[in-house]
């Protein structure tokens, strides 16, 4: 059984976060778990509340799972401040591990922050470097790079500028972009791009978090890095053409269409 570990916050309502990467897991055959480091009240109207876990607590299950279980994957998604990211950090070079795959999650969709402004840097410094891919969607490559972002060639620019920050991959997702979703990979010598129809639906919650899971659980698997991509491209637009209504505001993707209707 292939195993794959996210460490990221949890979301109450179950479209994004610890949820959703878990669902992403099972979805695609592997072995999901879990380490929490911050528990939000969100529903598909936003996120109103956030509370950290203790460093501590988060050492300690990241070491409960190392100590005893293989690890095939990593998945980094919200981690919140300065001294969860160097806690992670310290122990993921300590136990040596390969294929993680970092979300540079900084705001939700509602505009509540989920990363401290002053922890941004520490993200950059201590995490980038570890990954094997990173993700920044079009608003954390600006806030990055520092440039604005509105075409496919500024695209390419804020990849190789993120690849010089440590990542051997990045990519750029560009759902916000106008016309066909594009996803840009840059490996630091050359681009792919990865298009697809754009879905007309709103309901979009957990996108990105189910994408760089995606990535993660078939990087596991033994996927080259392109392929790993391009199978999480495929995976989440089958995921966002079936989402589906929920509550009163921006419903989920649906992770297991392959499975059931929903």
């Amino acid at each position: 059984m292939i195993k794959v570990l996210t460490i990221a916050g949890s979301d109450s309502s179950g479209g994004a976060g610890i949820q959703a990467d878990l669902k992403t897991f099972s979805a695609l055959g592997t072995y999901g778990m879990s380490v929490i480091t911050a528990v939000t009240a969100q529903n598909t109207r936003g996120v109103s509340s956030v509370r950290e876990l203790d460093p501590e607590i988060i050492r300690e299950q990241i070491s409960a799972i190392f100590e005893d279980i293989q690890v095939d994957a990593v998945k980094i998604g919200m981690v919140f401040n300065t001294t969860i990211i160097d806690s992670i950090a310290e122990i993921l070079l300590k136990h040596r591990i390969k294929n993680i795959v970092v979300d540079p999650v900084m705001v939700s969709t509602s505009g509540y922050t989920l990363l401290q402004p002053q922890a941004r840097e520490a993200l950059i410094r201590e995490l980038f470097p570890l990954a094997e891919v990173v993700t920044p969607n079009l608003w954390e490559a600006e806030v990055i790079t520092g440039e604005k972002i509105s075409t496919l060639p500024a695209m390419e620019k804020a990849a190789m500028t993120i690849s010089l920050l440590g990542s051997k991959n990045v990519v750029v997702k560009g759902g916000h972009l106008e016309g066909d979703a594009v996803d840009v990979l840059y490996n630091g010598k050359s681009f792919r791009h990865f298009f697809s129809d754009r879905v007309s639906t709103p309901h979009t919650h957990g996108t990105g978090c189910t994408f760089s899971s995606a990535i993660a659980a078939f990087l596991a698997k033994g996927c080259p890095v392109e392929e790993a991509v391009a199978g999480a491209k495929e995976y989440i637009n089958g995921a966002i053409a079936h989402a589906f209504p929920l509550g009163q505001g921006v419903g989920p993707i649906h992770h297991f269409y392959q499975f059931y209707k929903a």
